[in-house]
């Protein structure tokens, strides 16, 4: 990427860090298989660059929810020979025969789905590989328990044809990140009950999993043969109730900044951005910082959100705009180009990404996500 493609906004992500976080993870599972969640563009990250690096620090399976993605995973040379992709939002009609031509391992949670890649097997010549899903408790994809019997009977039936293979049974937790939820003993106990189902019925599933990044982190009773860790891996806690990442070893892995276009002096009493939420109480200066809401910076942050100027916490003034915020500097005056950080790994001062979270009351997942393709993203240590 050229230098000015980045004198705007650059997100760097630390590839380096990331490669750390897996291998800080996999010390916690260490008898499970290792699955690198790269959803949602890598969570923010940039999906492709993010999937390499975690292959390289010992992921063998890679995990999307869209077949777009893990099509996308294949494309990049990403083959069935260095990582499994196991893909779970299926809709009606999807891309079913591309993602058998691929080798992807696709999620079934009822039949309509389970027809579809039977069809798309038929057509490729080739068996489906599928993992079906358990509705434990989530309330969300997966099969319910009383229909369980009729889906693992279809699909058995479909493997004993030579069309499928059911190569997992796993499931999703509600409450993982909320220490002691009285959800998530049930969940469990639910999961192996369903699982010896279909195995008592004939399945052989290579993997079984319903670890996600809290369960990785501080449920070892849920890791089974394979753990599924998002948020965590790029070095953000999935819970503050669990913990900070550095209690587990971890690295937040992006780094978000921009240059000031314009700093100028107003005087007090002087508005600032739509609706003059915010009136500068006296003489001051006010630095402009070229991000906003398009970029993905959440204007439920207009008035809280901090950020690192000149070695000092400033907080946002007034109103996100679409393409930019102000931030009173209170009279310090730095060059116009200055950098403004408003999240990283907070071991330079900057504020994190949880410390957005709070200020926009939501959560850290959503932060990283959300920042936009107008921002390039810079990773560093790749390797070739």
């Amino acid at each position: 990427m050229s230098e000015s493609a980045t004198v705007r906004a650059r997100a760097e992500i630390d590839l380096a860090a990331l490669r750390d976080n897996v291998r800080a993870l996999r010390a916690r599972a260490p008898r499970a298989a290792f699955m690198a969640v790269v959803k949602a563009d890598g969570y923010g990250h940039g999906m492709v660059p993010v999937a390499r690096a975690a292959l390289d620090a010992g992921a063998t399976w890679l995990g999307t929810a869209m077949p777009e993605e893990a099509l996308a995973l294949r494309a990049a040379g990403i083959g069935p020979d260095r990582a499994r992709v196991l893909c779970w939002l299926w809709a009606p009609g999807g891309p079913w025969r591309e993602g058998v031509e691929a080798g992807l391992d696709m999620s079934v949670s009822g039949s309509r789905a389970l027809r579809e890649a039977v069809a798309a097997a038929r057509g490729a010549g080739l068996p489906a590989r599928i993992q079906l899903k358990a509705d434990t408790g989530l309330g969300r994809g997966g099969c319910q328990p009383a229909d369980w019997p009729a889906l693992v009977g279809e699909a058995l039936a479909a493997e004993g044809e030579g069309l499928v293979r059911v190569t997992g049974l796993w499931s999703h937790l509600a409450c993982a990140d909320e220490p002691g939820h009285p959800s998530i003993a049930p969940q469990l106990a639910r999961f192996r009950d369903m699982v010896r189902y279909a195995e008592q019925r004939g399945a052989r599933p290579e993997v079984r999993h319903i670890a996600n990044s809290p369960a990785t982190l501080a449920l070892p009773e849920s890791h089974f043969d394979l753990v599924r860790p998002g948020i965590a891996m790029y070095g953000i806690s999935p819970s503050p109730e669990l913990g900070t990442p550095a209690d587990f070893g971890l690295r937040p892995v992006m780094r978000l900044s921009a240059s000031m276009v314009l700093v100028k002096r107003v005087p007090g009493g002087h508005g600032v951005s739509y609706g003059h939420t915010y009136v500068t109480p006296g003489a001051t200066t006010l630095g402009l910082v070229p991000l906003g809401y398009g970029d993905g910076i959440p204007r439920h942050a207009s008035g809280s959100g901090p950020v690192l100027v000149d070695g000092k916490w400033r907080t946002i003034a007034g109103r996100v705009a679409m393409d930019q915020f102000v931030v009173d500097l209170g009279g310090d005056e730095p060059p116009e180009g200055t950098q403004a950080v408003l999240f990283g790994p907070g071991d330079l001062g900057e504020p994190t990404a949880e410390d957005w979270a709070q200020a926009a009351g939501t959560i850290a997942y959503e932060i990283v996500t959300r920042i936009g393709a107008r921002v390039p993203r810079v990773h560093l240590h790749e390797r070739s």
